[in-house]
């Protein structure tokens, strides 16, 4: 069966199911919304799809979704307020209350993001934590005096292995083994011997992004960073691009986005300019296609990689880095509602 009558017929199991009990929400619950629901099963294969089908799809999913979340909702009030109508005693018979959990920020915005690059093609690639220097460095076009191959700046298990130093790798894990051309991106969690502060930690979450094909250019690169920028934070989000440099791409940019912790007004997050720069970008060089045996000549491309800690900040009004890993519960349940 394919996808797209499987989500016909579970609108359809959505619509009917009867919503009258505790017990029928839980289920409910449970099916659709809960850690492992069915529509969960077709988010994953939805990114096994070919990317002409993914834009029609991926709207009809999403809508999916969004049904389930509403008449659980609805129902949730209407039995409730049914409870309240025909004033029963407390049952004390049924299951005990339990408070349900909320979803991490970091895992929320990290969800967003996939969802949103998944609109327009892009797949989701993984790769371990623990990478050789020919993945982390050497086809990355990192020299071999690079100040980040220092000990100030990485984690060194031994002489060949490192807690990766970004999710980079794991696009030359992709070009190495794909046939351009190739769309993909890749979240992770990543590693920097960096001194902890409110803007800075050792541990921080990346999304990184790749499109090589023929004729891409960097019109394509700004089109799908400024949407982007837009379903993350608003039509109304202001951006802008500087020149920068990375070993891996050339040219290469960092993109800012209007700082919406002080309004644009100046704070510790924005360095009082009013933007935060969020990503860094830039076209692929052709080098790092050749070291991955793809001929640059015939192929180009993009390369791009967000923060989501950064990403969050900005998203939610959290002034604090650190907070995202102190596992304090008052903070962590303003975020129940979400995700």
């Amino acid at each position: 069966m394919d996808l797209k009558k499987t989500i016909e017929l579970m609108n359809a199991e959505i619509a009917s199911f009867e919503l009258q009990s505790n017990e029928a929400l839980e289920s409910f619950r449970i099916r659709f919304l809960g850690s492992k629901n069915k529509i969960k099963d077709l988010f994953v294969q939805f990114k096994e799809l070919p990317p002409d089908e993914k834009k029609e799809l991926g709207q009809i999913l999403n809508q999916l979704k969004k049904t389930a979340e509403t008449r659980f909702e609805e129902a949730k009030k209407s039995v409730g307020s049914s409870k309240k109508k025909s004033g029963n005693k407390l049952d004390l018979s049924l299951p005990a209350p339990t408070e349900l959990g909320s979803r991490h920020p970091i895992s929320i915005v990290r969800n967003e993001v996939e969802e949103i690059f998944a609109r327009v093609g892009f797949t989701v690639s993984e790769g371990p934590e623990i990478e050789d220097d020919w993945h982390n460095f050497s086809a990355l076009n990192f020299p071999e005096d690079h100040p980040a191959r220092d000990m100030q700046d990485t984690f060194f298990i031994n002489d060949d292995f490192a807690l990766r130093t970004h999710t980079s790798s794991v696009q030359i894990r992709v070009m190495e083994r794909s046939n351009p051309p190739i769309r993909t991106i890749s979240p992770g969690r990543v590693f920097r011997n960096e001194a902890i502060s409110a803007r800075a930690h050792c541990i921080f979450h990346q999304v990184e992004g790749l499109y090589i094909d023929k004729g891409v250019s960097f019109a394509d690169l700004k089109q799908v960073l400024y949407y982007f920028a837009q379903e993350l934070f608003g039509q109304d989000v202001q951006v802008r691009f500087r020149p920068s440099y990375f070993p891996f791409t050339e040219p290469s940019a960092e993109m800012d986005v209007s700082c919406n912790i002080c309004g644009g007004k100046g704070c510790n997050i924005c360095k009082y300019t009013g933007y935060v720069e969020i990503l860094g970008c830039g076209m692929v060089d052709p080098s790092v296609l050749e070291n991955c045996n793809i001929d640059s000549e015939v192929y180009s491309g993009y390369a791009f990689g967000l923060g989501i800690e950064r990403l969050t900040m900005l998203k939610y009004g959290i002034n604090d880095l650190r907070l995202f890993f102190e596992n304090d519960v008052r903070f962590l349940a303003q975020f129940r509602s979400e995700g």
